[in-house]
C-alpha cells in the first residue's frame, strides 16, 4: 500500500513539526506571503538569506518586490500578477537582486495555500539559476 502525505502527516502537531523541519532545512529558498493584495512576507527560511542576503526577520512585513530591480522582466512580473489575481499557480524565472545589489537569475514557483477553498497564503519556492 502506497503512503500518502495525509497518512504521513497524521495530526496537526505532526503536520506542523514536519513542515517546520522541511522549511528550515530546504536547500531552496521558501517565502510565504499573506493572501492580501499587498502580499506581505510572513515567513522566509534560512535558504532565503543564503540566496538573497536578506535576513528573514528583516523582510517580514515587506513585499517580495524588494528583490526586483532594473533588469527584472516586467512581462514575467505581469504573468505573476495575473496568476496571483486568479488564485492560480505560477512558474518563472527573472533577474532579481540580492541585498547588496548583485543581480542573479531566480527560478521560482508560486503556489496558493488554500484551506477549504479559501486562499490563506502564498508560498514561493526559489532557487538561483545561471544563464545557459
Amino acid at each position: 500500500m502506497a503512503s500518502s502525505i495525509e497518512t504521513t502527516l497524521g495530526n496537526a502537531n505532526t503536520s506542523l513539526a514536519l513542515l517546520k523541519v522541511l522549511a528550515e532545512n530546504s536547500f531552496d529558498s521558501i517565502l510565504i506571503t499573506d493572501a492580501t493584495a499587498s502580499g506581505k512576507i510572513t515567513y522566509a527560511n534560512k535558504a532565503f538569506k543564503k540566496l538573497t542576503g536578506h535576513d528573514p526577520a528583516a523582510v517580514t512585513g515587506k513585499t517580495p518586490r524588494i528583490l526586483q530591480g532594473p533588469g527584472t522582466d516586467k512581462k514575467v512580473i505581469k504573468r505573476l500578477t495575473e496568476a496571483l489575481r486568479s488564485g492560480g499557480k505560477f512558474e518563472g524565472k527573472a533577474i532579481n537582486y540580492k541585498k547588496d545589489g548583485t543581480p542573479f537569475i531566480m527560478y521560482w514557483k508560486v503556489l496558493p495555500i488554500k484551506v477549504g477553498g479559501t486562499l490563506e497564503a502564498w508560498i514561493a519556492i526559489q532557487r538561483e539559476g545561471s544563464v545557459i
